[in-house]
């Protein structure tokens, strides 16, 4: 039923209370123990995912704060004299907005990354969809898939799994290599046949600037945050002396945090837990720097947007969570272990025997 509602592009929330309310019925035969059981569910799948919402809402809230004071255009300026063509501006943007994905997140990365680099692209003649290719592709596709430094992503699947943490990352490693590969090609090779025969159009009235030797319209002007909820804003007073420290400072603090991970070994919650006390002091930093006098009071805003992204952007995904959860762990701690003994959770069970079906 989940995957005819997913074909027709329709949310599966509702499906997946309906499931819920029908696991608990099974298990405490009472419709009170049914209906409670939805609720407490989700409080289950909150507890699960807070450290993922927490840290993705954390590293929003810096990337705000980078944004507004235009740190972000100074961090990623000196790479854009080296874009000079369609194909460095394709790969160029792509293993960018991976790095900075791998340590950002792919979201707040297209705001950090996207402002700066579009024009650039469009200027060298890659065309917009070009340039928005390639972000997703390395952003929400490569960078996401592993999230080896975060390390948010293989933790929803290690838990809903029972597995540790660096098992699934590394049986990921083939997978994101090969998906990678192929896609970003593929994609590569799809877009110049567009570009060769004219249907991947450069940009609006692209023709007419060349004619008349102007450039194409900027898009960078004020940053705009294209983060939801949001309207254009204008930098945040930071002399360019101090944009310039913060720029070679934050990469380096998280090279910094690269280097302990590996050093004392940190996987997982401490993994993630680094990256997020390193992005809540740089937040500090720059919103006391930014703003002086009102700094704690922006921090706060920040931070209160931050959190906002997070649980808007996970509100869906609770729902599903503790559907999905119901079929390991989550089904004895919330109706007391209805299932026989020997059993190892719905979803394992169901597991092994399919498994047994594949010659």
């Amino acid at each position: 039923m989940i995957i005819a509602v997913m074909i027709r592009r329709k949310d599966t929330t509702i499906i997946c209370v309906a499931g819920i309310m029908t696991i608990g019925l099974l298990a405490t035969e009472t419709l009170s123990g049914s209906v409670a059981g939805v609720f407490s569910s989700f409080i289950y799948a909150t507890k699960e995912l807070l450290s993922t919402i927490f840290i993705i809402s954390i590293i929003v809230a810096m990337s705000r704060v980078l944004i507004r004071t235009g740190i972000n255009e100074v961090m990623v300026t000196p790479v854009t004299r080296f874009i000079r063509s369609p194909q460095v501006a394709y790969w160029g943007i792509g293993l960018i907005m991976m790095v900075v994905s791998l340590f950002f997140w792919p979201s707040p990365a297209v705001a950090l990354v996207g402002a700066v680099l579009l024009p650039v692209a469009v200027r060298v003649g890659l065309p917009p969809i070009g340039a928005a290719i390639a972000m997703n592709l390395f952003g929400h596709g490569i960078a996401l898939s592993g999230d080896y430094i975060i390390q948010a992503a293989p933790k929803l699947t290690a838990d809903a799994a029972g597995l540790p943490v660096t098992s699934v990352m590394t049986a990921s490693i083939p997978l994101v290599i090969v998906m990678g590969t192929v896609s970003t090609l593929t994609a590569f090779w799809m877009l110049r046949k567009e570009m060769k025969f004219g249907s991947a159009v450069p940009f609006p009235n692209a023709a007419a600037a060349d004619a008349t030797g102007m450039e194409p319209p900027s898009l960078s002007g004020p940053i705009s945050d294209p983060l939801p909820g949001d309207l254009p804003v204008e930098h945040s007073a930071m002399s360019p002396r101090l944009q310039k420290v913060f720029a070679l400072l934050i990469p380096l603090l998280f090279a910094v945090d690269v280097i302990l991970m590996f050093v004392l070994k940190l996987q997982g919650s401490d993994a993630t837990a680094l990256i997020g006390g390193t992005a809540v002091v740089i937040l500090i930093a720059v919103a006391l720097a930014a703003h002086r006098y009102t700094g704690s009071e922006e921090t706060t805003s920040y931070l209160i947007e931050g959190f906002q992204f997070g649980f808007k952007v996970f509100g869906p995904v609770i729902p599903i969570a503790a559907f999905f959860y119901l079929g390991d762990a989550a089904i004895t701690e919330l109706f007391h272990n209805p299932l026989p003994e020997g059993s190892h959770g719905i979803v394992n069970d169901l597991g092994v025997a399919l498994a047994g079906l594949v010659p």
